[in-house]
């Protein structure tokens, strides 16, 4: 095959691997080639293991020869930094455990590799996941999105996102908190996806695991893998068939609600997010579709803001206590610690309390329809230091009023994806998101198909893609 391996989509790319016009070492080198020249100005790997990628290559093209089968069986694929992997290094994001070498897979993580993925580095991530934009002391340099090597891919999957987007990856593993996967993928110019909750086991019950790929399809491909909660999870759940065969099938007509407010006084949406709306719902309708604007069922009012800054000071104290003394912390890590650590138990009670009437208002105003469709953020990718501009204790307002659309879904639990919209006369992705019922994840899934397939983004590649 030549040399543009990437240029197949990670679907592709398995089926060339099973019927021999490509091996598994093959497309490793070629991605570890990739890397090697390109990933200096992106910033989107943590750790890449090319001898431990090699090795799992070689099993993987015994096992192809000996006519095994596996669904991602010698496939290169990325981990994100902040989940664990046997014998390969997890720094969480942060420089202080760059030593750290994991015994065991975390879940998800060990699915992926018993499917037989060949593990070719650590995605890079926000230090403990904690902020919408990737820069840490790890790399030493902020993750950007290809598409503007002066503008962050965002975070805190922000390395999942610049890898695929650059042809270093066919596909990646992310997770999402408050947005973490979508908001990458809408810098990126990529299908991002957050499952409901319980479909994947994961770090909590608001931050879950989900594909970043390049089209609908292999992002289903990585759902099918991923969604098989471990035993004992409580809100674990299996979907009843396949996220490939449901992508296949025709998406019947549906009722959407959409709105482009971001739910924050004095916060308008870019016209590009505004634009990127209206053309998705222009060609919703275009195919069948209902698609009414609403008003946004909840704002941020001060309480809202307050609980979800309690929340995830409480989060991140929880989890660093025990690992990092405070003193070897970014600042925004370490200011959220403190935040922590003055927290009392009623406090995080009444935060949980006002979230969940947040949660509540939004499942309400949505019960009548099937999907919701927003933006996925207010404007475009922001250069490096655009939410610290402030100061560090403004650091949560910024981001909040550049990733507003995305928060909700993960405290409701519903699945969530973002699509490419289009990119800007800079040359800049634009994208959408679009919210469906909880446990809907194949509905949701087979409508972001069909946008795809009727041509709602365009076909277009960052200017490394040929490099």
């Amino acid at each position: 095959m030549s040399g543009d391996l990437h240029e197949l989509t990670a679907a592709a790319q398995l089926d060339a691997l099973r019927v021999g016009d490509v091996s598994s070492r093959e497309l490793t080198e070629h991605y570890l080639d990739r890397i090697d020249r390109l990933d200096g100005a992106l910033g989107a790997f943590a750790t890449v293991t090319p001898q431990l990628a090699l090795a799992e290559a070689a099993r993987a093209d015994r096992r192809i020869a000996r006519g095994e089968c596996s669904p991602l069986l010698g496939l290169p694929l990325g981990i994100k930094d902040l989940y664990q992997t046997a014998g390969v290094r997890t720094t969480f994001g942060c420089a202080a455990l760059a030593g750290f070498t994991p015994t065991a897979d975390a879940w998800t993580a060990g699915l992926l590799r018993r499917a037989g993925a060949v593990l070719i580095g650590k995605t890079n991530t926000a230090e403990f996941g904690a902020t919408c934009y990737t820069d840490n002391l790890v790399t030493g340099r902020p993750t950007v999105t290809p598409y503007d090597l002066t503008r962050y891919a965002s975070g805190s999957s922000g390395g999942a996102a610049a890898a695929v987007a650059a042809g270093l990856l066919p596909l990646a593993h992310a997770g999402d908190g408050a947005g973490s996967t979508r908001t990458p993928a809408a810098t990126c110019h990529l299908v991002g996806v957050k499952p409901s909750r319980g479909l994947v086991t994961s770090l909590s019950n608001t931050t879950i695991e989900g594909p970043i790929a390049r089209t609908v399809e292999d992002a289903a491909l990585l759902m099918d893998v991923m969604a098989q909660p471990a035993p004992g999870d409580l809100d674990g759940w299996r979907p009843d068939g396949s996220f490939l065969d449901a992508i296949r099938q025709p998406s019947k007509p549906l009722r959407i609600a959409m709105w482009t407010e971001t739910g924050l006084d004095g916060v308008e949406p870019h016209p590009e997010a505004i634009r990127a709306v209206e053309r998705t719902a222009t060609l919703a309708r275009e195919l069948g579709h209902e698609v009414r604007e609403v008003t946004i069922p909840a704002g941020y009012d001060d309480p809202v803001r307050l609980a979800l800054r309690t929340l995830f000071a409480a989060s991140v104290n929880a989890v660093v206590s025990s690992l990092v003394p405070p003193d070897r912390l970014l600042p925004y890590t370490r200011w959220l610690h403190a935040e922590g650590e003055a927290l009392s138990g009623r406090d995080l009670f009444a935060a949980q309390g006002v979230l969940a009437r947040y949660a509540s208002a939004f499942l309400e105003a949505l019960d009548r329809f099937d999907v919701a469709l927003t933006p996925v953020t207010s404007g475009p990718p922001v250069p490096p230091g655009h939410f610290q501009a402030d100061g560090v204790a403004a650091i949560a307002d910024r981001m909040l009023a550049w990733s507003a659309y995305t928060p909700w879904a993960n405290l409701t639990g519903q699945p969530a994806v973002a699509l490419p919209s289009h990119v800007d006369v800079e040359g800049l992705p634009c994208g959408v998101q679009i919210v469906g019922r909880r446990r809907g994840d194949g509905l949701l899934l087979a409508l972001a198909a069909q946008l795809e397939h009727a041509g709602l983004w365009p076909d277009v590649h960052p200017p490394c893609w040929n490099q």
